[in-house]
């Protein structure tokens, strides 16, 4: 992707890849699943593949590459989902994104006791300080994390927050698509 301000690591370069692809196709789209594989490995044992990506000139010998998978199943939860899956060997990590509603901080004291997860999600998307979120969360193999936040309302490129704990749950999911 050829917006994608240049990052730290790999893996961050990834989910900002990541994040930029999927900015492009809009809002309100559905989660969306990719593999993470090693680019210069991907060229060596796959040139094929790696010339259909586009991957053949590049210089760089230490990324990850993002392959999308096959849609995930409307109706299924997430957390379900994610339970289901087993990687191969070759894939290094895996990232989600997912667009979310969220609430500040200081909305917390004020969520009404013993609602269920639907009347949850309904008092969220009626409150006046809800945001729209597009979360991109990556996790490798070894336990590294990296995540990009783009809020709706601030829908640029250079308002991308990055960090390796903004969304833990999400990352804890998608670390155990690893374990055994």
């Amino acid at each position: 992707m050829s917006n994608t301000p240049m990052a730290a690591n790999p893996l961050t370069r990834a989910v900002l890849e990541i994040d930029e692809y999927v900015s492009g196709l809009g809002w309100d789209q559905p989660a969306r699943l990719f593999a993470l594989v090693d680019t210069a490995r991907l060229r060596a044992q796959e040139p094929a593949l790696a010339a259909q990506l586009g991957l053949e000139e590049e210089q760089e010998s230490a990324g990850l590459t993002p392959i999308e998978q096959d849609e995930i199943p409307a109706g299924k939860p997430l957390d379900e989902f994610l339970a289901t899956i087993a990687w191969p060997d070759a894939v290094a990590g895996c990232a989600l994104t997912v667009e979310r509603l969220m609430l500040p901080p200081s909305a917390e004291a004020a969520v009404p006791e013993g609602l269920n997860e639907k009347k949850l999600a309904e008092w969220v998307a009626e409150h006046p300080d809800r945001q729209e979120v597009r979360m991109t969360v990556a996790v490798l193999r070894d336990g590294t994390r990296e995540s990009a936040l783009r809020l709706r309302e601030k829908d640029t490129p250079t308002e991308v927050l990055t960090g390796g704990d903004l969304v833990p749950g999400l990352a804890e999911a998608l670390s155990a698509t690893f374990e055994d």
